[in-house]
């Protein structure tokens, strides 16, 4: 059974932003209709109209009473809001979907990138986590080189569009870029520093041990899904001006040999991931956006140690980072559903 052939209600809280938004679109093309849903944002939204399958749906101000009505609520909010709204919108029957911060690292919730462990959706939990759009388009990847060699040791560097940031991030780089040109002042609020042709590499606050929350939270996340929680792996994540498309330089110790004829074979085999077998083939965070795939390329061996290798990888960070990891924990809840209902005694 599709979304589309789901007669559940769909609520998507957060429907006005930039994750929230591209969740939509991503519904519109499963062929979900607009009878099917219902598009929640602050009162600062509600009564905007969005064109969704030739239809208007007025946005409503989020409630409780409203998520009550629901089957399935997809949350694209703050850690905050979710905190304040998925706990009644559970004790109401509604499944949620969310790819807030709030219970990634919650033992009690599952965190999940479907094609890394979806199994965790077979028994319908209530609460599903999304995890960070790093983690979404770096596991993927990994897990399938997991699965023939057991990873010894990641590091990874981030080279993170400003999307990620919100839209005001966006406006910021645009009004820095065309202020260089005409030779204006310098203006910025959304980042510490210039973003325009800089580099920042300082992504979310400082923790105490000089790491940033976004790199602790790559590694926090990575051994959640994977199941591994000693996983030695590093991460430096860095802000860089490009508009959409996470990229991230992985370098990858195993414990078994894997050559790059084999990780290749292995990836190109996966559905989801485009991967560049010719060295010059070079997966651009320019040519992602709008892209279900997750690209992958420089794939080459690491001499420094007896089982390694080097990887690029590039994904649109709102689509298959963030909205896509959610429609598709949907997609195989739907599915799940589906088959406990067709294996039930009659």
């Amino acid at each position: 059974m599709s979304i589309a052939q789901e007669k559940g209600m769909i609520g998507v809280v957060g429907a006005t932003g930039l994750v929230g938004s591209e969740i939509l679109r991503i519904l519109e093309e499963r062929g979900v209709t607009a009878q099917q849903l219902s598009l929640f944002a602050s009162s600062d939204s509600a009564g905007e109209l969005y064109s969704f399958g030739g239809e208007e749906l007025e946005v409503r101000e989020l409630s409780h009473e409203g998520l009550a009505e629901m089957d399935f609520a997809l949350f694209a909010v703050n850690a905050t809001i979710a905190e304040r709204f998925i706990p009644r919108a559970k004790e109401a029957g509604v499944i949620v979907i969310d790819s807030s911060e709030r219970y990634r690292l919650d033992d009690s919730v599952p965190l999940v990138v479907p094609e890394v462990n979806g199994e965790l959706l077979s028994s319908s939990p209530a609460l599903i986590s999304s995890p960070s759009s790093l983690t979404a388009q770096l596991l993927p990847v990994l897990a399938v080189l997991h699965r023939k060699a057991p990873l010894k040791r990641v590091v990874a560097s981030t080279y993170q569009a400003v999307s990620g940031a919100g839209k005001a991030a966006m406006d910021e780089l645009w009004e820095q870029t065309r202020a260089v040109f005409t030779q204006q002042p310098i203006e910025f609020e959304e980042f510490q520093y210039q973003i325009a042709f800089n580099c920042i590499p300082q992504v979310d606050l400082f923790l105490e041990d000089g790491y940033t929350k976004e790199e602790a939270r790559v590694v926090d996340e990575s051994r959640k899904v994977l199941d591994i929680p000693g996983l030695p792996i590093t991460v430096t994540a860095v802000r860089v001006p490009v508009f959409h498309g996470h990229a991230e330089s992985v370098n990858v110790e195993f414990d078994a040999p894997i050559s790059v004829d084999e990780a290749v074979a292995l990836l190109s085999a996966q559905p989801g991931i485009e991967i560049a077998s010719h060295p010059e083939d070079l997966p651009l965070q320019t040519d992602i956006a709008t892209k279900d795939s997750i690209a992958v390329g420089r794939v080459r061996r690491d001499p420094t140690v007896p089982s390694g290798l080097h990887l690029w990888i590039v994904a649109d960070n709102l689509r298959k980072g963030a909205a896509l990891n959610v429609v598709q924990i949907l997609e195989r809840l739907v599915e799940c559903r589906s088959d406990q209902n067709a294996s039930a005694p009659s």
